[in-house]
């Protein structure tokens, strides 16, 4: 930006000691971000000897074009600029455009070998990883597991690091979503590699422990090869990715394809357009050939894929005429046939989104007990060999559920990088189902063993974990559909130094650390399954712009992204981010019992005095979370007790809010069939305050590993050796 502001500053014959003063401070400007600049890359170098040479000759390079720009914009304290005796900007504005190409082609080549360092430190990181892998396989003794273990533990949290910084740096949306699903695999690996690990060395001789071990090992050495594989940008033996094809990017090329004729009649072939029809009627058989589509959805995909066929044919029909004579009728012939035919592939897309996120609710709901799992765990423990194997069979019914429906689900969700999370969810179902089961027959053999149960909890807490984030990709893809742009629904409402708060002088913004996480991690679940019962009340209101809903709406983000913060996740990234969120959630919560006021004067019902009582308690638990997020705390416990106490009267008022919601809903309705409920009103206020959303910017979110815990777990396994 500088060098581009002194290469087009205009040469005027007279020339203001204001105008040479600013030239001269862009040339020492840039001259001093060169200097910073190249500190930094010759401190590099030092650490890199075989990118030393070249790295010290780019840093000189830089180095010497930064001095040459100031040396030419000495120009502030010249009587004459003209002046023989010195060369400046204005005797030789060549001089400067040559140092300034010097000066980027250099930086450039600086950044560009930064890169293979951080690169290199990756790749040395993911075979330190993998070389105690190899280990870890090997050992045969307790004593031996825990060393290498802790060793490893060391390895990976360095190498979580690193590739957490280069997801945060990936600009690929596509990118950063592997990466992220990669991280996510190796993380949950990692625990499943340590009580797989140690159930195999407690049972040597059995089987079923044995493949449980490999299949885990199999499948964090898959996960590293994909982190070098995006760092790297490249695939084994040089295949290049393909990348399965959904519905919705087929509709969507397709209409752009469509709608194209109106500007130009000949820019692609009438064959060109029926093979992209063809191709994404195919994938609706995706839909009518699952065995776990309804007979309605099936029937409407099947009819509308063939009123797709008609209204192609008549286009291209249309289309022919129109480019052999183009008169006023057949362009609006057209025009009509480009409206039916996109009209009819948003159907189609409606209808398919509707089959898919109907079947995702009914099986997430129809799994959230969590029956099966149980029943293999006490089965197990008992070592009722029999009762396990049936109950294996149950799993792998709802395994094949599972996967069906992430399949589905990718077709509908509307972006790459949602996309890429349903793909991941669908493998994590497709691997840990058969490990639970090999799991579960380990301990049904050894029903005594208490590490063989502990292995088989952890990995039924992965399959938890993941039916718990289908839930949450299962929202994500609603608001694609919704227009939301797919990110959730999180308030960007973060404080600034000096405006929102005076605390924040005195507050030092911290992070919670992974055992305060773990403490507040249940008081978070709440909270999440309240914005989910909320955002579930909203959806029933028939008009979706009532002053109630939006609130209710608003609200329900915020606490969602409160809810994130418990988890390390999202954008509050601060306990005074947190802190400040609570403020803006309470002041919500003032105004929708304002709302809540004014719509209880219309009401004739016998709920009157509910409605009423409940808005005063609204109103009272949002002035308490109120006075505790402004409340000032020193210290760490202080801090975690005040998080702590926002959460919980957070969770207080969401409740009120999932009591409020439906007694609303009720009474407008008890209206709309004439019970008379309501008075006459005047119209509902037209100074609404709308809430916003955050833009839509993948992470999609640079995820942290929890390493902590394991590292807790290599602690706490010294005990292991006197066994």
């Amino acid at each position: 930006s500088q060098i581009t502001t002194l290469i087009n500053h205009k040469d005027k014959p007279k020339r203001s000691d204001k105008t040479l003063q600013a030239i001269q401070r862009v040339g020492q400007a840039v001259n001093l971000a060169v200097g910073r600049f190249v500190t930094v890359g010759e401190a590099i170098a030092n650490e890199n000897h075989e990118l030393k040479e070249e790295m010290s000759v780019a840093c000189i390079e830089a180095r010497r074009a930064g001095e040459t720009i100031a040396q030419l914009t000495d120009v502030a304290n010249l009587d004459h600029p003209e002046s023989d005796s010195h060369i400046t900007i204005f005797t030789d504005k060549t001089g400067v455009v040559k140092a300034a190409r010097l000066l980027l082609s250099s930086v450039t080549k600086v950044l560009v070998l930064a890169d293979r360092i951080v690169i290199k430190q990756i790749i040395t990181s993911r075979n330190k990883v993998l070389a105690t892998m190899e280990q870890l396989e090997k050992v045969s003794s307790f004593q031996e597991f825990v060393q290498i273990f802790s060793q490893f533990g060391n390895e990976m949290v360095e190498f979580a690091h690193l590739t957490g910084d280069r997801q945060n740096d990936l600009k690929d949306e596509k990118k950063k979503a592997r990466m992220a699903a990669s991280r996510a695999v190796l993380e949950k690996c990692t625990m499943m590699l340590l009580t797989a690990s140690k159930t195999c060395l407690r049972h040597p001789d059995c089987e079923s422990a044995r493949i449980n071990k490999d299949g885990v090992f199999h499948r964090m050495r898959l996960a590293l090869e994909q982190v070098i594989e995006i760092v790297t940008d490249s695939r084994p033996n040089g295949e290049n990715e393909m990348a399965p094809i959904s519905i919705y990017s087929g509709i969507k090329e397709f209409k752009n394809k469509v709608e194209g004729l109106r500007e130009n009649l000949y820019f692609l072939s009438k064959e060109n357009l029926s093979t992209m029809l063809e191709v994404i009627l195919e994938h609706t058989e995706d839909f009518t050939d699952s065995a776990y589509t309804s007979h309605e959805h099936r029937e409407h995909i099947l009819e509308l894929s063939k009123q797709a066929k008609m209204e192609l044919e008549q286009l291209v029909s249309v289309w022919m005429q129109a480019q052999n004579q183009k008169t006023k009728d057949l362009m609006e012939d057209l025009e009509v046939a480009i409206l039916k035919t996109c009209q009819c592939m948003n159907e189609l897309k409606r209808e398919v989104h509707s089959a898919a996120t109907s079947l995702a609710a009914d099986l997430l709901k129809y799994h959230t007990d969590h029956m099966v799992l149980k029943a293999l765990k006490i089965t197990g423990v008992e070592g009722n060999l029999e009762a396990v194997a049936e109950y294996t069979c149950k799993l792998s019914e709802q395994k094949e559920q599972l996967v069906e429906m992430c399949r589905l689900l990718r077709h509908v969700s509307g972006t790459e990088p949602l996309e890429i999370t349903c793909i991941h969810a669908e493998d994590t179902f497709q691997v840990t189902g058969p490990q639970i089961i090999s799991a579960a027959e380990t301990l049904a053999l050894h029903p005594s063993s208490k590490i063989a149960k502990e292995n088989l909890e952890v990995f039924c807490e992965a399959w938890e974990s993941q039916l718990s984030d289908m839930s949450m990709l299962l929202r994500e893809i609603n608001d694609v559909f919704e227009g939301r742009r797919g990110e959730k629904r999180v308030y960007l409402s973060l404080p600034r130094p000096g405006k929102h708060n005076a605390n924040l002088k005195v507050l030092k913004p911290v992070k919670l650390d992974t055992e305060e996480q773990a403490k507040i991690a249940k008081l978070g679940l709440e909270l999440h399954l309240l914005t989910s019962d909320v955002d579930s009340e909203t959806e029933k209101w028939e008009d979706q712009e009532n002053e109630i809903v939006q609130h209710g709406q608003g609200m329900s983000s915020m606490a969602y992204s409160m809810y994130l913060f418990t988890r390390g996740e999202g954008l509050l990234k601060t306990t005074q981010d947190l802190f400040h969120q609570a403020e803006i959630f309470a002041t919500e919560g003032t105004k929708l019992a304002s709302a809540l006021h004014a719509f209880s004067d219309q009401v004739h019902d016998d709920d009157k005095p509910v409605l009423l009582l409940e808005a005063e308690k609204l109103i009272s638990t949002c002035k308490q979370l109120q006075i505790t997020a402004k409340a000032s705390v020193q210290g760490k416990s202080a801090t975690f007790t005040k998080v702590d106490a926002c959460i919980l009267k957070t969770r207080n008022v969401m409740t009120l809010l999932c009591q409020l919601l439906p007694l609303c809903c009720k009474l407008l309705r008890k209206n709309k069939a004439g019970n008379g409920c309501l008075k006459p009103a005047p119209p509902w206020r037209e100074d609404r305050i709308r809430t916003g959303t955050n833009a839509h910017s993948p992470e999609r979110r640079a995820e942290t590993f929890g390493i902590k815990s394991l590292e807790n777990h290599v602690t706490n396994m010294t005990f292991l050796e006197s066994k």
